[in-house]
């Protein structure tokens, strides 16, 4: 069976028109009859980019184990425009880069909380056990949904995907559930800087791929563990809108979050090189042993060997 996901982007109940996203990023014909042309806001340039790579990703189609697809840019458009809007608002010297949305983060909120963890080298039909993966999404005392509203300042309506499991919710902010990824990495962050501006100021998060697959069972399925064609079809046309994305805001050092992330930005990133560097971050998920002896210590020596520790303070 292949399942083919071009609906999400014309479904009646997506927030998200092809031709006119909502907000700033087009205006009415006549007035732009009216005006001379004016340059366009980084923040709006990286919603343009988004906007491309979803056109581009809706032409691709998935045999299984894909059973559905959430692309929490489109029925998250509010809360996700915001989060651009209000954090991308001028160049950015450091962008720290995640793999694709989670179940129990950015597929509710359109926020990054923080991207799924693939825990070592893509390896095809790696599978991640699901009775393990409900027990780390349920047993962590906060989630992130609540950085990205009281910290973050965050809000909007989220829609319903236009096809939805059952056992995969969509509930937006209301979410009872929670990843503890999102809850360390933005803990963290929270904590060094204070308040969101000093991070922002000159660091952005960005995942490199904005889908969500589940299997018909409702199991998670990492990028890693799609078909191989498939995944470097995907994969592909991500690169080459981070590409664009990092030239867009001036980036000068990506930081993949987790080895995954970090080899594909190495990938994405080869031709900018040196004048952009990778390097790599210990993912904060609980099924890193690693992680579990101590996250925080081991991000804090990380971003000091980086040099990145000046940037997040005032």
């Amino acid at each position: 069976m292949v399942i083919s996901w071009k609906w999400l982007a014309s479904g009646s109940d997506v927030a998200v028109p092809q031709a006119s996203p909502p907000g700033p990023l087009h205006e009415p014909a006549s007035t732009l009859m009216d005006l001379q042309p004016c340059p366009r806001s980084l923040a709006e340039g990286f919603l343009e980019e988004e906007l491309r790579l979803n056109a581009e990703l809706s032409q691709l189609q998935f045999s299984e184990p894909v059973g559905i697809i959430y692309n929490p840019v489109e029925y998250a458009w509010e809360p996700h425009r915001s989060y651009v809007t209000r954090y991308c608002q001028g160049p950015k010297e450091v962008l720290f880069l995640g793999m694709n949305p989670g179940p129990f983060g950015m597929a509710q909120t359109g926020t990054i909380c923080l991207p799924q963890y693939h825990p070592s080298h893509p390896v095809e039909g790696q599978v991640v056990p699901y009775t393990l993966w409900m027990w780390f999404q349920r047993q962590v005392p906060f989630g992130e949904v609540s950085i990205v509203r009281d910290w973050l300042g965050i809000g909007g309506p989220v829609l319903t995907p236009p096809q939805e499991h059952p056992k995969r919710p969509v509930l937006g902010l209301e979410c009872p559930q929670s990843e503890v990824s999102g809850a360390r990495f933005w803990g963290f962050f929270r904590n060094f800087c204070g308040q969101p501006e000093v991070f922002f100021r000159r660091c952005f998060v960005h995942n490199l791929c904005p889908l969500l697959f589940l299997t018909a069972s409702g199991r998670n399925l990492t990028p890693a563990e799609l078909p191989a064609r498939q995944r470097e079809q995907l994969l592909g046309a991500c690169e080459a809108a981070l590409c664009r994305q990092v030239q867009l805001l001036g980036v000068r050092l990506v930081v993949g979050v987790g080895r995954l992330a970090e080899q594909r930005a190495r990938r994405a990133l080869a031709g900018l090189m040196p004048e952009v560097q990778v390097e790599g971050l210990l993912h904060p998920s609980p099924r890193s042993p690693q992680a579990n002896r101590g996250w925080e210590a081991a991000a804090t020596e990380r971003l000091n060997e980086l040099g990145l520790l000046p940037l997040l303070t005032k």
